[in-house]
């Protein structure tokens, strides 16, 4: 009896299991099992199982455009064939952020517009940067790191071919500022866990608006951008002032310095209080504005760093200023006591001090 009840539990848990699995993923596994490529077509039994439409595909969508990708996991017909394909879609000025590939070498074609991109391929490597025309294509090597940007005004679109079903993507700032915060902070000098997570709380989403020059040009405002894309939280690499609870990948820097309790829901934008940072208010507009340069050649970090110089000797200026009339008012105020005559003892000795009475030095009038 006991074990035709545990045995009716087994088949249970076993059917549960089995419908958690989705369609897609039953039809990869047996695709990977087919013993032939004669069988594997045998398992696509419907002509437009061999298609893909990247117009009606799940995109990737960030500030600056969207990304679709047909790779094994939504495109079974590629399982053994070992090549993938990602079209972007680049609105102007958008940015396809740094990232990699771990499993697959690339090749991308720009089909209109105009299209800087650049990678680095490993440590000792030096840095490739092209700008691409219409027709013009590049190829980034497996792992490499690489992006791209659209330097027009316009939208534009490439088209990428990948020589791996499953090539994966790893986005750099994400996954780099994604580890433990004092991690990252000592690799960057020390920088410090809150100026770590108020950076974190601000990368956007890909695809992505491009560089300040491009949008300035195009008369582009950069706003806020989503930043839904960051990495999920756990305890080992959990944000300062985090519990088990605050673990989504919501929550950001500017929450937990400007909030009392680390429970409380906030949105997520690449907006940044950094007014509620001590320590990083002026560290975020110095790196902010490390690369940008106003019209009359001076950077903006400069222009910061003069205006405190000029506010902090402004203020010490008006403390002595403040200082040497409240003591000149106090001394011509005990002159004024000590020097006193009355109308009636006019060319009489002056009225004595407190001092002088005591020390009977006082000369009455005859």
């Amino acid at each position: 009896m006991i074990s035709s009840f545990f045995l009716t539990l087994a088949l249970a848990a076993g059917a549960l299991a089995q419908s958690s699995v989705s369609p897609v993923a039953e039809k990869i596994a047996a695709l990977r099992d087919a013993p032939t490529q004669v069988d594997r077509i045998k398992l696509l039994d419907k002509d437009s199982d061999f298609t893909f439409n990247f117009l009606n595909a799940t995109a990737t969508k960030g500030a600056g455009g969207s990304a679709v990708g047909a790779t094994v996991a939504n495109f079974p017909a590629l399982v053994n064939n070992a090549m993938a394909m990602t079209i972007g879609f680049l609105g102007p000025c958008g940015m396809n952020t740094p990232h990699t590939h771990p499993r697959a070498t690339e090749m991308l074609y720009v089909v209109n517009g105009t299209l800087s991109s650049g990678m680095i391929a490993e440590n000792g490597a030096r840095f490739v940067f092209n700008t691409l025309e219409a027709g013009s294509a590049m190829i980034f090597p497996k792992g490499s790191i690489h992006f791209q940007q659209n330097e027009g005004c316009e939208p534009m679109m490439f088209v990428a071919a990948l020589n791996n079903e499953d090539p994966g993507v790893e986005s750099i700032a994400q996954r780099y500022f994604g580890l433990p915060p004092d991690v990252v902070a000592a690799s960057l000098g020390d920088l410090g866990v809150q100026e770590v997570a108020g950076i974190e709380s601000m990368i956007p989403d890909n695809i992505a608006l491009g560089t300040q020059e491009c949008l300035d040009r195009c008369g582009i405002s950069r706003g806020d951008q989503p930043t839904t894309q960051r990495q999920p939280r756990n305890a080992n690499n959990a944000l300062p002032g985090q519990s088990s609870g605050d673990w989504a990948p919501s929550t950001t820097a500017a929450h937990w310095q400007s909030t009392a309790s680390p429970n409380s829901p906030h949105a997520t934008s690449t907006h940044y209080t950094r007014n509620t940072m001590q320590t990083g208010a002026i560290f975020g507009a110095l790196s902010e504005d490390a690369q940008t340069v106003v019209s009359n050649g001076v950077s903006n970090s400069v222009l910061i760093a003069l205006v405190v110089v000029v506010s902090v000797m402004g203020l010490g200026y008006l403390a002595l200023a403040v200082f040497y009339f409240v003591s000149r008012k106090r001394r011509a105020a005990e002159k004024a006591n000590r020097w006193y005559v009355r109308p009636e003892m006019s060319g009489r000795k002056l009225v004595p001090t407190t001092e002088e009475r005591a020390e009977e030095k006082y000369d009455p009038a005859p």
